[in-house]
């Protein structure tokens, strides 16, 4: 039976269970815990470094309240980019591939970005609705306009997440699939398609780590917006 080529989109299950549990505490696994001795191995050295400049340029334009969402923010990057590189692996899962997955990470950071704005500083989150300046035919569209635009952040969060890694590995099996069946009938029209498939390759492996990156840059956006 032809399997559809959306079939590994699906959350595996194993006797009923699902499995999704295991790719979402694997990435925990893989990271090597920081030790107390006063020098460490190159890898623990490294993931100190990536996590000391990412945190750097994430958060040098915010204030000093918006510094306690560092570690927040930068286990969420490091979270994302294991799970987005992990599922370019052969016969793996991506749990970022799912909609709801990523939803559940956007929508409860960003409703946690506008209550501490309406918290803190409800004159200055409210008038964001309304830009300065505006005709006063245009203020109740204009603030229409704007609150849809606020509730949509979540939503383009999550769908920008999951759009261009489902599209990265439909485009991949696709010309997986083109070079398998093109072998034996054209090798030389084959072997330029698993070419193409490497470079492929290589640049969703640029897209999963720039997809986690951009996630957690927008949701530091929002939180500047509000702090």
């Amino acid at each position: 039976m032809m399997l559809s080529f959306f079939d590994q989109f699906m959350s595996p299950t194993y006797l009923g269970i699902p499995l999704i549990a295991l790719a979402l505490s694997l990435p925990w696994v893989l990271y090597p815990k920081p030790t107390p001795r006063w020098l460490n191995n190159r890898l623990i050295t490294l993931q100190g470094w990536f996590i000391n400049r990412f945190t750097q340029q994430i958060f040098q334009p915010l204030s000093l309240g918006g510094h306690k969402w560092a570690a927040l923010l930068a286990s969420l990057m490091l979270f994302l980019i294991t799970l987005n590189m992990l599922g370019l692996l052969p016969y793996t899962f991506t749990p970022t591939t799912q909609l709801s997955l990523n939803m559940a990470f956007a929508v409860p950071l960003w409703l946690a970005t506008v209550i501490i704005g309406m918290r803190n500083q409800p004159t200055h989150a409210l008038g964001h609705l309304l830009p300065e300046g505006t005709p006063t035919l245009l203020m109740p569209v204009l603030i229409i306009i704007e609150t849809i635009s606020l509730f949509i952040r979540p939503l383009a969060l999550g769908v920008r997440l999951t759009a261009n890694l489902t599209a990265g590995h439909l485009l991949i099996q696709l010309i997986a699939t083109a070079a398998f069946v093109l072998l034996p009938l054209m090798p030389t029209v084959a072997i330029l398609t698993a070419v193409l498939l490497f470079l492929l390759t290589l640049l969703e492996v640029a897209v999963a780590m720039i997809q986690a990156y951009v996630f957690v840059l927008l949701l530091s956006l929002y939180l500047q917006e509000n702090v």
